[in-house]
């Protein structure tokens, strides 16, 4: 077997392997069971609860849930603004680094307050050591946040009627200490024995392998790197994230770093089964997320390592496969597993850079981001998936003429409009986003935003409004969106819209469905743990996606792909 391909499948299986017991441990974390990690953060936790003055065993409706998550949301934001926007002056700033613009500290905090991490700023460059310690503690929030409101969803699903759903701060302060925060150790301490710096000193100079006297940037890198994987977050210490090889120095700290991105999106699959005990449905909703994740990742696989014809017919060697903007120590397939797996979830780290990637495997990158429900991002993911649920209850039901039922609660004429507007939402966002940058760049052809005009073009336009609007902050970096006060503010609109709007639709139809009378199972109803059932909401996502995005994917990486086929 080529030992590419071995990599692949080597961090795909260990994935599997670890989600299973995470998930078990996620599931007694939110059900309040004992865990073998309570002596060290009890404490900790009520240490919290007792400053902030929050009584956690007070249990919230979902409207008040969803009030504590915007609260402190808001609260965030405008700290980050002003932190972002004074940075040059305030202290752990060794290199000088200056202060951020409005636009751009509008765009870097909607960013990492949403959990998108779209970077219009080099790491580097861009953020001093205190800015970057910020944007770190807001990449635990974002995803605690994400994974608090899924633990409402979890609690709502229960086969009962009931009104208070648990406390919001509860899970959410479980979620970054007892989840996040141990993962992201064991993360960096792999980092940090693998070279990946972890310092509060300046730029060091070393003497390159051609004898130049070059700067080169550290700082508090390794635990900023851990929680950008784990969290799903995906803002990069250095400008170049992933292939920078401080960041992401060898095959070991790739395969570390590769499992963090989708370790928790799958392990919360697997927690919803243990925790409602219905494994049969948790493995049902893997098992349609994985043939999706997989749709992608072989196809683009391939390609990668097929090479790109465009450049064999220069007369360039592809026996290693398409490795224009691919590091060499990872290699096409294990850059393009990475590809995918950070676009299937809203991660959005990248270890090669995704603009060179051929058409069609860029394409399924989008593709997954469009989708945003193949595992998602921490919490999200199924928060996303839970919305084409309740769409395919609602067709299943109408096809056999019964009133469609979800785990004993009837999915009404409510729960289907709020579904249907989040999704609505976000082609709305991406194309209306896309059209818009088009028009302007028309009108306006001397702006310097597109370095390769045409079908790859407009699929960079394209793809920047996907990744805003998934969460995702991956970019087809030929754009030119720095500095750009248009995508800073365009990007950070779409990024607020669709990180808030998706939480509250799928909430308010859990605590909607909660406060329902439960019906108990029938001859006549609808399993939602067949396999029947499965197939069903994979049609869903196919067809409405389908609906949504194929005339702008023809626009863009599919004519670019029948183009490259003729030169």
């Amino acid at each position: 077997m080529n030992t590419e391909i071995a990599g692949v499948i080597l961090m795909f299986a260990a994935t599997i392997a670890l989600a299973i017991p995470l998930g078990k441990y996620i599931s007694k974390v939110y059900a309040g069971e004992r865990t073998f990690l309570d002596p060290v953060f009890n404490p900790v936790e009520k240490f919290f609860f007792r400053i902030s003055r929050i009584d956690s065993n007070k249990e919230m409706n979902w409207k008040q849930h969803l009030v504590a998550l915007l609260t402190i949301n808001l609260i965030w934001f405008l700290f980050g603004m002003f932190m972002l926007m004074n940075q040059g002056w305030l202290p752990l700033n060794p290199d000088g680094n200056p202060s951020m613009t409005p636009d751009c500290a509008f765009n870097t905090t909607v960013s990492f307050v949403s959990n998108t991490n779209l970077q219009h700023f080099s790491g580097e460059t861009g953020v001093s050591y205190l800015g970057q310690l910020i944007l770190q503690l807001f990449q635990f929030i974002s995803a605690g946040a994400g994974m608090a409101a899924v633990a409402v969803v979890f609690c709502a699903l229960k086969e009962r009627t009931a009104d208070k759903l648990g406390n919001f701060y509860n899970f959410f302060i479980k979620s970054c200490t007892r989840i996040l925060l141990p993962a992201s150790f064991v993360v960096a301490i792999i980092l940090v024995f693998n070279g990946t710096p972890m310092t509060f000193k300046g730029k060091d100079t070393i003497i390159s392998m051609q004898g130049d006297t070059v700067k080169v940037s550290r700082g508090p890198a390794a635990s900023m790197i851990a929680i950008k994987q784990v969290g799903t977050n995906g803002g990069g210490f250095f400008g170049a994230n992933s292939a920078h090889p401080l960041e992401n120095p060898t095959y070991l700290t790739n395969i570390a770093e590769n499992i963090s991105i989708i370790l928790i999106p799958i392990a919360l699959v697997f927690a919803l089964g243990f925790y409602l005990k219905r494994k049969k449905l948790a493995l049902m909703i893997f098992c349609v997320m994985t043939a999706g994740f997989l749709l992608f990742v072989v196809p683009a696989i391939k390609l990668e390592m097929d090479g790109n014809p465009a450049i064999e017919k220069m007369g360039i060697n592809q026996t290693h496969g398409s490795m224009e903007g691919k590091e060499i120590r990872f290699g096409a397939a294990a850059s393009a597993y990475w590809g995918i797996t950070t676009t299937v979830t809203s991660n959005g780290s990248v270890n090669a850079m995704h603009d060179s990637f051929t058409p069609l495997s860029g394409m399924f990158m989008m593709l997954g981001m469009m989708i945003n429900s193949f595992y998602g991002g921490v919490g999200v993911g199924f928060l996303n998936f839970y919305i084409f649920i309740i769409i395919a209850v609602f067709i299943s039901g109408l096809m056999v003429g019964r009133t469609p039922e979800f785990l004993g609660k009837k999915v009404e004429a409510r729960e289907m409009k709020i579904a249907m507007i989040i999704f609505l939402l976000h082609p709305l966002l991406i194309l209306s986003g896309a059209a818009l940058s088009s028009y302007t760049i028309h009108l306006h052809p001397d702006l310097p935003w597109l370095n390769n005009p045409g079908y790859h073009g407009f699929s960079e336009m394209l793809y920047e409004y996907t990744s805003s609007s998934a969460n995702n902050g991956s970019g087809f970096e030929g754009l030119g969106d720095t500095p750009s006060v248009f995508w800073n503010i365009t990007c950070g609109f779409v990024m607020l819209l669709s990180r808030f709007l998706p939480i509250i639709g799928p909430v308010a139809i859990a605590g909607l469905l909660a406060k329902k009378k439960y019906i108990p199972e029938s001859a006549g109803t609808l399993k939602a743990d067949t396999a029947t059932f499965g197939i069903m909401v994979f049609a869903v996502i196919a067809i409405l996606v389908a609906l949504s995005f194929f005339t702008a994917l023809a626009l863009g990486p599919i004519a670019e792909y029948f183009a490259m086929a003729k030169l």
